[in-house]
C-alpha cells in the first residue's frame, strides 16, 4: 500500500500527546487523494511511481483536464505530484480514492516536504548565522558586514559556493522524524506535533517512515473492563444482574424468618417450664 500522500497545511495549535504531555502540533488537511497515474519499471517510462491529486479549482488547461479524463476523474484537480515508489504498486489502479485513515495512525514517525516560506534578500547574519564584526576598537558600521571573502592571490577569485547574502526561503524543505498525534477522520484533519515547512495553505507532502521509538499508547480505563467482565461472568452462569439480585433479596428474607422461628420456639419452652 501506498505510504505517502498530499495535504495542506492549516495552521498550529496545542493538544497532548501519548505521555500526556502539550505540545505544539500541525494541523494537516488531507482531503481524499485521487491517483491520476500509475507508472511501472517494465513499461516505458522505466521506473514505479504514483501520481496523486488533491484539491480543485475552477479553471484548468486543456492538457491538464485531458490527462484527468483519462484517469477516470472529471473535476479540475489543483495539485498533482508525483511520489517515488521501491516496487510496483499493483493494487492502485487510476481514479482509485485513498483516504486519510488508510495510511496513517496515531505514533506514526513522518517525513513532511514542503516549499519554505520566502523571505527575500537578507544579509549573511539572517541567512547563514555569521556572527557580524566587532562593536568596538573604531567598528562603526562593520556590525553585520560579511567580512572577507578573498582567497588571496592563489587563486584569486571567490570560490563558487562561498556563503553571502542572497535570496533565501522559498525551496523545498523537508523535516524527518515528527510524529502522529491525532487523525480525525470525520474532517480529514491529521495534527502532527511540531511545525512543518511551508505558509498556511500551502501544499505538503506527508510520507510515512515507521513507528515513532519507544512510542506506548495512552492507557486504557480498567473500571470498565472490571465492570464488564463481571456482567460477562453473570451472563456465563446463566442469569442475568437483576436475577442475581433478586436472588441475593430472597435468601435475606429466609434467613430473618429462620431466626424469627429459632426465637418462637425458645420462648414457648421457656413458658412451659415455668
Amino acid at each position: 500500500m501506498l505510504n505517502t500522500l498530499l495535504g495542506i497545511k492549516k495552521g498550529m495549535t496545542s493538544t497532548y500527546d501519548s505521555r500526556g504531555r502539550r505540545v505544539g502540533a500541525t494541523l494537516v488537511q488531507i482531503e481524499p487523494n485521487f491517483v491520476t497515474q500509475v507508472k511501472v519499471a517494465e513499461g516505458k517510462d522505466g521506473y514505479n511511481s504514483v501520481q496523486l491529486g488533491i484539491s480543485t479549482k475552477k479553471s484548468l488547461k486543456k492538457p491538464q483536464l485531458g490527462h484527468l479524463k483519462k484517469a477516470g476523474i472529471e473535476k479540475a484537480t489543483r495539485w498533482m505530484r508525483e511520489i517515488r515508489t521501491e516496487e510496483a504498486q499493483q493494487d492502485i489502479t487510476p481514479g482509485q480514492e485513498i483516504q486519510i485513515g488508510q495510511v496513517f495512525f496515531v505514533g506514526d514517525a513522518l517525513k513532511v516536504t514542503g516549499t519554505s516560506k520566502g523571505k527575500g534578500f537578507q544579509g549573511g547574519v539572517r541567512r547563514h548565522g555569521f556572527h557580524g564584526g566587532p562593536k568596538t576598537h573604531g567598528q562603526s558600521d562593520r556590525h553585520r558586514a560579511p567580512g572577507s571573502i578573498g582567497t588571496g592571490t592563489t587563486p584569486g577569485r571567490v570560490l563558487k559556493g562561498k556563503k553571502m547574502a542572497g535570496h533565501m526561503g522559498s525551496e523545498k524543505t523537508s523535516y524527518r522524524n515528527l510524529e502522529v498525534v491525532s487523525v480525525d477522520k470525520t474532517n480529514n484533519i491529521l495534527a502532527i506535533k511540531g511545525g512543518v515547512p511551508g505558509p498556511i495553505g500551502g501544499l505538503v507532502i506527508i510520507e510515512k517512515l515507521g513507528r515513532i521509538k519507544g512510542y506506548t499508547p495512552p492507557p486504557e480505563e480498567k473500571e470498565e473492563e472490571e465492570v464488564v467482565s463481571d456482567v460477562e461472568q453473570m451472563e456465563a452462569g446463566g442469569g442475568t444482574v437483576e436475577e442475581e439480585s433478586k436472588g441475593s433479596e430472597g435468601t435475606e428474607e429466609s434467613e430473618v424468618k429462620e431466626k424469627q422461628i429459632v426465637e418462637d420456639t425458645k420462648k414457648e419452652g421457656e413458658e412451659n417450664a415455668s
